[in-house]
C-alpha cells in the first residue's frame, strides 16, 4: 500500500485537493487550539489548515511523498508542522498529549483499527476531543471513492464501540457530497464523528 500512496502523491495536483476537509474544518471552529495528532494525513490539506488556525500540528503517515509535499506546502503557507514518515502499528507517542486527534478518511483493516484506537485514546488529553470522517460500508455502491474492501469501512456503531468509553457529542451516519479533489468526488456515504474523551 505504501507503494500505492506514493504513486498517487506524486501526481501534478493535490489528489484530495488543497482545502481542509468540511467536516473538520466545522468541528475545528468549535475547539480551542491546542495539540492536534492528524494520522494518515497524505498531502497535509488538513494539516496546514489548522497550522494557520494556531493549532500546533504533528501528523503522521507512511508515504514519504505524501509528507515531502505537506512540508513543502506548509513553508509555502508560511506555517509549521511536525511531519513523520510512519505507519499506523509504527506510531507512538507519550502520554496524554493531544487535545484533538483527527482521523479523516484514514482507512486500515478491521484486526488493525480496534488495536489503533485503543493507541488513540491513550495519546489524547482528558477533556480532549476526537473528530472522525470515514466512508460506511454503503461506500462500496458509491464511485466516488474510497476502499473497494469491506473490511476497511467502519458503521457508526463500531466507532461507538471502539471509543465506548467517550462521550459521543454527534455520531451520523449518512450520504453526502463530496468535492475533494480528483478522487473524492460526488455522493458518498459516510461516518462522522465528534466525541470526547471524559
Amino acid at each position: 500500500m505504501q507503494n500505492f500512496w506514493n504513486q498517487r502523491f506524486s501526481e501534478p495536483e493535490f489528489v484530495y485537493g488543497r482545502e481542509p476537509n468540511a467536516f473538520f474544518k466545522e468541528m475545528l471552529e468549535g475547539l480551542t487550539p491546542g495539540k492536534l495528532l492528524l494520522p494518515a494525513e497524505g498531502q497535509g490539506r488538513n494539516a496546514v489548515y489548522a497550522a494557520q488556525k494556531g493549532w500546533a500540528v504533528t501528523a503522521f503517515d507512511n508515504a514519504e511523498v505524501g509528507r515531502e509535499r505537506a512540508l513543502a506546502w506548509a513553508a509555502e503557507n508560511e506555517v509549521s508542522i511536525e511531519y513523520l514518515h510512519v505507519g499506523y502499528e509504527d506510531s507512538a507517542f507519550d502520554g496524554e498529549q493531544f487535545d484533538a486527534i483527527a482521523l479523516i478518511y484514514a482507512h486500515m483493516p478491521a484486526a488493525l483499527r480496534t488495536a489503533f484506537h485503543q493507541k488513540l485514546q491513550a495519546w489524547l488529553k482528558p477533556g480532549g476531543h476526537l473528530i472522525v470522517e470515514c466512508f460506511s460500508p454503503h461506500q462500496l455502491n458509491y464511485p466516488s471513492g474510497g476502499p473497494k474492501q469491506a473490511e476497511m469501512l467502519v458503521h457508526a456503531h463500531e466507532l461507538r464501540e471502539d471509543f465506548n468509553c467517550f462521550n459521543f457529542l454527534s455520531l451520523v451516519e449518512g450520504e453526502i457530497e463530496l468535492k475533494e479533489g480528483a478522487y473524492h468526488q460526488g455522493a458518498a456515504h459516510v461516518v462522522r464523528c465528534l466525541a470526547r474523551k471524559p
